[in-house]
């Protein structure tokens, strides 16, 4: 690579360190550090591990060690990072930054890539501003030449935030926070159903601590105190909030109002429910910024309520562990985007860091975001909680507004009306006499229950009267429809598969009749939660309308398969869990052959003609190859990659694993695959062939997908509800809606929700097999040839080469107002 926007001379090969700087390093760094390496590699750049942190870039020697292609493989799977991390006194000193200049001037490095926290990006940024005068300190001291320095004249710093607690302004999430929230999820489950089955008191001693009380005059009645013990920060505890369904929440952005004691012992004894779950941030205060302790909060239940009461605290359990497929995908894509951002930097270029936004990589001024994060803090400290909760950004945002709405608002009473005539339909505080109506279609998946949670509440709250549609379209056609109450869908967060039932057929010959049961059952909007036929299924009831006025009501598709092929959405509920799934049975499948060696696995995995899994799985797994429908192979690209493996065979790494998507290709076939690899290489490696079926459809929700699924359900109601009071607006006493944007599915795209007319959506979509045209993540495919070491693979970069500014999404403080 020539550096060509700099002094150095036109044979210099490009030089940069990559370094892990975190007192406690999150979960999965490696990704991170094996997809900078290797793409820098791939780039021709000359890369260097610097171990243990910025202690390692003071004292050099050893410390500084050339990385290679073999030294980053089979780390994926693991946990912390391999190179150490560590925060370092003597950095903060300029002799310790004079060392570390040093060091890199002496080895000819001129870029620097931190994977750490706000504090160690800051440090990274001061030690780029200072360059300069650090260079003339060495020259003086005469510890390098004037022609080194020449050499050396400028320093590129590019960060990536590695930290469970998401507390980064800039970024929707940060390295390990998912894999964070895996770990908690997974322990205040297996806690609340102990609570459920054993009389007495649950205590485990763990990072999150968990009070579980006993009520002595209910039987089996249970409260979770769970107080998640990480940073002044509260990304987690409300994540973990949404994802187990809590009942209370206490975070430091936005603190209880006051008598907030009496406010929770009501709603612990309003609810009635068999379990209570409360979560609290470290850092969690009241309005008067004193600090309310998990004590405090377990003392005021038991006393006031008379439940007997344990604690539970995690411990570093949240770090650790096995890297979730999301975080691991998300290293590789931060570590490539940082490769790029240095390999383009000139002299002029603001030290930047590589975020997330939405599914897009983004770089954002290093320095705007360490000012942001930082006004969260001094905004919380003057009492102005709106605004640390606006400067947490978007996605925080989000959520805060959707659990409060599931969880912090008592559902008013809602009298079952049996029979409603449209004409006395009309919206009032308390009840609407408004019937939405819920149906899951489709094969089921992990977060279909609690997208059908979230609605039925946020209905509830709205004052509507919620009704479920068992079994389908076929459901809707046979009257299997009845009301469901607020304590109906309790527990159903952490829940796969789908409570209502399920099927694949479509309304097609049962139209008539459905339209008769929407006027029977006074339907007035109706959320349509599934896959391909839940989009199928309402572009039908949308073609029906000019026959059939019954159907003219608003209507939403919420798109939910493992997938991941709905037009319309990026993303789909379940999607998350399945690539989970996959992930982690591959990661064994590559361990069964640790002993073995000279091994290669042919896997098939779901999706039908869309290569989603295939793709991000093998992004998450580390891959050889996917085949996909999408982008045709044929006997020539096997050949490659026959020839490939074989190279593979001959360095330290004896391993190899491919993907294929189920429909990949009618005559390339799973099977075909595993003969022709297991023909063409013998005597070099042998193989092995995994079809893994159905398990990728079933589990239990990964936090992404409760989350994701909670969202999405709370966002349905509240716009079916507009939707219902604009056909109010325009037709008084009657429910009438038949325009495009009366029936919509809603999707993720780019950075943010969005409903989309379905009819606006045809021309989008390959209805023979079952997948959008336009698909973003096919962009990521050749990340995925270039960290297996396939050559001639180029990047599309065009969508995030652009620097943006953090400032401009959050807006400016001024006055003490955002």
């Amino acid at each position: 690579v020539k550096d060509k926007d700099s002094n150095i001379n036109s044979d210099t090969i490009n030089k940069y360190t990559v370094n892990n700087n975190n007192k406690t390093e999150s979960m999965c760094m490696n990704a991170a550090v094996r997809a900078t390496v290797r793409v820098g590699i791939y780039t021709g750049a000359k890369v260097y591990f610097v171990h243990e942190g910025y202690q390692g870039l003071v004292d050099g020697g050893d410390n500084i060690k050339p990385a290679t292609w073999e030294s980053v493989s089979m780390m994926l799977q693991l946990g912390g990072t391999v190179i150490g991390s560590a925060r370092c006194m003597d950095f903060k000193e300029k002799w310790g930054r004079l060392k570390a200049a040093c060091n890199l001037v002496k080895l000819g490095i001129t870029n620097l890539c931190v994977i750490g926290g706000d504090g160690s990006l800051t440090g990274a940024n001061q030690f780029r501003t200072e360059w300069s005068e650090l260079l003339a300190d060495l020259i003086k001291q005469g510890k390098i030449t004037a022609e080194e320095a020449k050499r050396s004249s400028h320093l590129n710093i590019v960060g990536m935030v590695g930290s469970i607690d998401n507390d980064f302004c800039g970024t929707d999430m940060t390295i390990g926070t998912d894999s964070a929230l895996h770990r908690i999820i997974e322990v205040v489950d297996a806690i609340t159903t102990t609570s459920f089955v054993m009389p007495d008191c649950v205590c485990m001693r763990v990072r999150v601590c968990v009070c579980v009380h006993l009520c002595a005059h209910v039987s089996v009645r249970a409260c979770v105190c769970i107080n998640i013990a990480v940073c002044p920060h509260s990304y987690l505890a409300l994540v973990t909030a949404l994802a187990c369904g809590a009942d209370w929440v206490f975070i430091p952005e936005m603190p209880p109002e006051d008598n907030w004691e009496e406010h929770l012992c009501k709603r612990l004894i309003a609810r009635g429910s068999r379990l209570n779950v409360i979560i609290m941030a470290e850092g969690a205060q009241d309005r008067k910024q004193k600090p309310i302790t998990c004590d405090q909060v377990k003392n005021l239940v038991s006393k006031k309520l008379g439940f007997d009461t344990r604690s539970t605290i995690l411990g570093h359990v949240q770090r650790g562990g096995t890297p979730s497929a999301f975080d691991r995908i998300l290293g590789s894509r931060m570590g490539v985007e940082a490769v790029m951002a240095l390999l383009e930097a000139t002299p002029e270029t603001p030290a930047c860091v590589v975020s997330l936004s939405g599914n897009m990589a983004i770089r954002l001024p290093l320095m705007e975001c360490v000012q942001v994060t930082k006004d969260v803090t001094v905004a919380m400290a003057e009492g102005r909680f709106e605004d640390a909760v606006n400067l947490r950004g978007k996605s925080f945002q989000n959520n805060w507004n959707t659990y409060k709405m599931l969880a912090h608002v008592n559902p008013p009473e809602v009298k079952v009306a049996p029979k409603i005539h449209p004409l006395s339909v009309l919206f009032s505080p308390s009840q609407s006499n408004i019937n939405i109506a819920i149906v899951n279609v489709g094969a089921p998946c992990a977060g279909m229950n609690a997208a059908v949670r979230s609605a039925v509440r946020a209905g509830l709250i709205q004052g509507h009267q919620m009704l479920a549609i068992h079994d389908g379209f076929d459901g809707l056609a046979n009257g299997q429809i009845e009301p469901i109450t607020w304590a109906q869908v309790g527990g159903w967060t952490g829940k796969g598969g789908s409570n209502l039932g399920t099927k694949r057929n479509l309304p097609g010959k049962n139209i008539e009749q459905i339209s008769l049961n929407i006027a029977k059952f006074n339907i007035h909007s109706l959320i349509i939660i599934g896959g391909f036929e839940a989009y199928l299924g309402g572009l039908e009831l949308v073609t029906a309308r000019e026959k059939y006025e019954e159907l003219c009501i608003p209507m939403v598709v919420i798109p939910a398969t493992v997938s991941n092929n709905v037009p319309g959405s990026d993303f789909s509920i379940g999607a998350d869990t399945a690539l989970n799934t996959i992930t982690m049975t591959c990661d064994r499948i590559k361990q069964s052959a640790a002993g073995t060696k000279r091994r290669v696995f042919i896997i098939e995995t779901m999706g039908g003609y869309c290569g989603y899994l295939a793709t991000m799985a093998g992004l998450s797994s580390g891959a050889d190859a996917a085949y996909i429908y999408e982008e045709p192979f044929h006997i020539h690209d096997l050949e490659l990659n026959v020839v490939h493996l074989i190279e593979k065979m001959k360095t330290s790494v004896k391993r190899g694993l491919i993907l294929r998507n189920s429909n990949a290709n009618d005559n390339y076939t799973t099977q075909f695959l595993y003969n022709l690899y297991s023909e063409e290489g013998k005597g070099t490696f042998d193989c092995r062939m995994n079809i893994l079926g159905h398990m990728q459809q079933g589990g239990t929700p990964t936090p992404f997908d409760r989350n994701f699924g909670t969202k999405m359900g709370a966002k349905s109601v509240l716009w079916l509800t507009d939707k219902l009071k604009e056909s109010l607006f325009v037709s008084p006493g009657r429910i009438f809606a038949n325009t495009p944007d009366s029936a919509c599915v809603l999707g993720m795209k780019r950075r943010s929700l969005i409903f989309q007319p379905l009819t606006s959506l045809k021309e989008d979509t390959d209805f023979e097999h079952r997948i959008p045209k336009t698909e973003w993540w096919l962009k990521l495919r050749p990340i995925l040839k270039i960290l297996a070491r396939y050559e001639a693979v180029e990047i599309d970069t065009s969508e995030v080469a652009a620097m943006e500014h953090i400032i401009k999404k959050t807006g400016e403080i001024k006055g003490g107002k955002i």
